[in-house]
């Protein structure tokens, strides 16, 4: 009989060795959409009813942004709606579950947006078993408290700008303009409104979560359980003092474990800085600039953070976890270490210089045990790495925007061998991306009558997919407001009024560019047909998607940058000189399309196509 019952524990152990075995090689895929933002153009408003304007091919209302607005903005405002879908579609024919968004998932935390948003994140949670989770980024919770906010850019009727305001009392002096519509609906919500309606993603204690703490709370991974997370999880337990005031904010950090042995660390850096005076209201969100810098604030005004990184880092090795943080904004500086030179041409104030987090950053969030980081904001693709005197390393993941070029989101699969797989998703395919195109064509109609002065192309509504839409919204952008607001006019002018030849030959150095054409198997026709605007351009293109540029600029295109940079850095022009380093310097960058991260040698490598 005892041997019988030897055999049936050995039988079950061998049995549970096979099951943690088979445990450790299963391998787990979390998608990452960042910077979303989310506008739902076919919700009604709750107080007000105006439903938008109808579509003259199909009949059916929609409340958008004009044209004319998205060519001057970092960002897509409608045509994103049906991308989102596309991604989410896409998300679940691949069978993953878990799907992080990583801030900006709303445009400007408007009420009518949020709710649109949470109902399609509730759709596919209850058809595809997804679970969310989200954090908060600038264009979320604009200011920490809600606020009163309007629009003057939507598309109205005839083509013209409609403007839609939460209050009467806001309304800017518009000559010609339509009826102003008024709703609650436009405003801008707080963090307790905000995260109220968005709760079940990730902000509050869910009861399949395995575990769920924040930076506030008193409880640990032993002692866990729903009744006590819910319990601190409500948000006025959840505040920091704001450096020099007697000021309280909330702080919508959290940590979760979904998945066993997967712990998902939400950092909110959204970082408001107070004003010198103060209005000695409570709650007045005017008391307060935006939180658009990211972490270099963050250091600076909310230092708990810190030390509440290194407490989960810490604890995530003891227990054996693999720990994957996410936020909004970048750890590390974003424009391939170009951010120097970047300085010197444009100035400090231009190209979102500001946003580049200080070196600071990442030698602090590397050193308080932050290995892999995921973040947005700036609507770009690229891998940033930094190594410290200490040896550890951290590897920054910017994710693309559905919103702009190139429209992507990332994929990250975690292998049981302590190595991160990164893949990156393009959405280039997007069901009904052109079905708000019929009313552009009444915008631009209204806009050749009015003889504006900023008139778009209007080739972009011959666009034949998702991808090429955005490609032709970055080069709107660039014509539109890059150059006029960001290049110095010296070197615009020198640029765009060159040919690639023009600028091969720049220095009159012509055999050694001959000897360059021949070494590279061009000739003076392949730069011929290009000029200074193609490579403003391409730079723009590369400084976005990265790697995922190289196959539309071409290869034999880059190669001809290469040489004419070459020749720039040998300019008496000092601008030129610069202009050339930049390009390089955007042009070789780390692995950022599909690569591995193997997080005991901290090694990465590239996965070729």
């Amino acid at each position: 009989m005892l041997r019988i019952s030897i055999c049936i524990l050995l039988t079950l152990s061998s049995f549970a060795c096979k099951s943690n075995k088979a445990e450790r090689k299963a391998s787990l895929k979390i998608a990452f959409i960042a910077d979303a933002h989310l506008q739902d153009i076919f919700a009604k408003f709750e107080d007000n009813n105006y439903k938008g304007i109808q579509n003259p091919v199909t009949g059916e209302y929609a409340n958008i942004r004009t044209m004319n607005a998205q060519l001057h903005s970092t960002r897509i405002f409608n045509e994103n709606y049906f991308a989102f879908l596309e991604a989410l579609n896409d998300i679940s024919k691949r069978g993953i579950k878990q799907v992080v968004l990583p801030g900006d998932f709303s445009d400007d935390g408007q009420p009518v947006h949020v709710r649109g948003l949470r109902k399609i994140l509730d759709e596919y949670s209850k058809k595809y078993g997804m679970s969310f989770f989200v954090t908060t980024g600038n264009h979320d919770v604009v200011k920490p408290f809600a606020q009163e906010a309007l629009k003057t850019d939507f598309l109205g009727k005839d083509g013209k700008e409609q403007i839609i305001s939460s209050s009467k009392n806001n309304l800017p002096k518009h000559e010609n303009q339509l009826e102003p519509v008024i709703t609650a609906d436009i405003k801008n919500w707080g963090y307790k409104e905000t995260l109220n309606e968005m709760q079940a993603f990730g902000f509050f204690p869910q009861k399949n979560y395995l575990y769920w703490e924040t930076p506030f709370s008193d409880y640990n991974y032993e002692s866990y359980n729903f009744e006590k997370a819910l319990a601190e999880s409500d948000l006025e337990k959840r505040t920091y003092s704001v450096k020099n005031t007697n000021l309280f904010l909330p702080d919508a950090s959290y940590l979760v474990e979904p998945v066993k042995g997967v712990w998902l660390l939400a950092i909110d850096a959204n970082a408001y800085v107070p004003n010198e005076k103060l209005s000695g209201l409570p709650n007045d969100p005017h008391d307060f600039s935006g939180a658009s810098i990211g972490y270099n604030n963050v250091l600076i005004y909310k230092k708990h953070l810190i030390d509440w990184v290194k407490k989960v880092s810490t604890e995530a090795k003891q227990k054996g976890k693999t720990l994957i943080a996410f936020s909004h904004y970048p750890m590390v500086d974003f424009n391939d270490d170009a951010s120097p030179e970047l300085k010197l041409l444009f100035g400090s104030n231009k190209m979102q210089l500001s946003r580049v987090p200080n070196e600071e950053v990442a030698q602090i969030f590397a050193d308080a045990g932050i290995q892999i980081h995921f973040g947005g904001h700036m609507h770009i693709n690229d891998t940033g790495v930094r190594t410290t005197a200490k040896g550890n390393t951290l590897f920054n993941i910017q994710t693309p925007s559905l919103a702009a070029y190139m429209p992507a989101y990332k994929i990250l699969t975690i292998h049981p061998n302590t190595v991160l797989e990164v893949e990156t998703v393009v959405m280039d395919k997007v069901l009904n991306f052109n079905s708000l195109f019929p009313f552009y064509n009444e915008e631009y109609t209204h806009l050749q009558q009015i003889k504006s002065p900023s008139i778009w192309n209007r080739e972009i509504l011959n666009t034949k997919d998702y991808k090429d839409f955005t490609k032709w919204h970055l080069k709107e952008l660039v014509r539109l407001r890059f150059l006029p607001e960001d290049f110095p006019l010296d070197i615009s002018v020198s640029l765009l009024k060159l040919s690639g030849a023009d600028l091969a030959y720049i220095n009159k150095n012509n055999a050694e560019v001959d000897a360059a054409f021949k070494n590279n198997s061009l000739t003076i026709k392949d730069f011929e047909s290009w000029t200074g605007f193609d490579m403003i351009f391409d730079f723009y293109r590369l400084k976005n998607a990265d790697e995922l540029a190289i196959p539309e600029i071409g290869t034999n295109r880059l190669k001809q940058y290469q040489i004419v940079c070459g020749q720039l850095e040998k300019s008496s022009n000092e601008k030129l000189v610069l202009w050339g380093k930049i390009f390089l310097k955007t042009m070789n960058s780390k692995p950022s399309n599909h690569f591995k991260i193997d997080l005991k040698t901290n090694q990465i490598m590239r996965i070729n196509p």
